[in-house]
């Protein structure tokens, strides 16, 4: 039987999924209340380890991409945008840390800069629907007088 709707950090092998997901033992954890709370609760260490301490719980997280995904964009060109991550948290985006990999991965930069976000597909459409055409047929957000190209640096 799967443990993943339990709370006992220490009886399985807990994951971070890129898709923004938490996981133990390979099983989703479908328990919205206990995803809120592995998420505020992961902590990353300066040896760039991912920990889940819960009381006297203590666990290891494998993280796939990125400790934290971007759930949500608020905001709009004129004012900025801010970001909604996955531990319901909010703060400002820093276009100057929006990039997208070479795999057409949007990033940005959250915690103080500290640390890299994935968005998710929602958070990177409601981001998208503020774009126009830039130069040479790029695609650019225009936000705080930037243009921010978003394409991979490589193309």
């Amino acid at each position: 039987m799967p443990r993943a709707g339990f709370t006992a950090i220490h009886a399985g092998r807990i994951r971070f999924g890129r898709d923004g997901r938490w996981y133990c033992d390979g099983e989703p954890i479908t328990n919205r209340a206990i995803c809120q709370l592995y998420a505020r609760a992961m902590t990353v260490g300066p040896d760039g380890r991912a920990r889940l301490t819960l009381g006297e719980d203590r666990a290891e997280v494998e993280i796939e991409d990125t400790p934290w995904v971007v759930t949500g964009i608020d905001g709009d060109p004129a004012r900025g945008f801010t970001v909604v991550l996955n531990d319901e948290t909010r703060e400002p985006l820093d276009p100057t840390t929006l990039r997208v990999s070479a795999q057409h991965v949007p990033y940005c930069r959250v915690k103080n800069g500290r640390y890299e976000a994935r968005l998710l597909r929602n958070a990177y459409y409601a981001l998208v629907r503020h774009a126009e055409p830039g130069p040479g047929g790029t695609c650019v957000l225009p936000v705080a007088g930037r243009h921010v190209p978003l394409a991979p640096a490589s193309s």
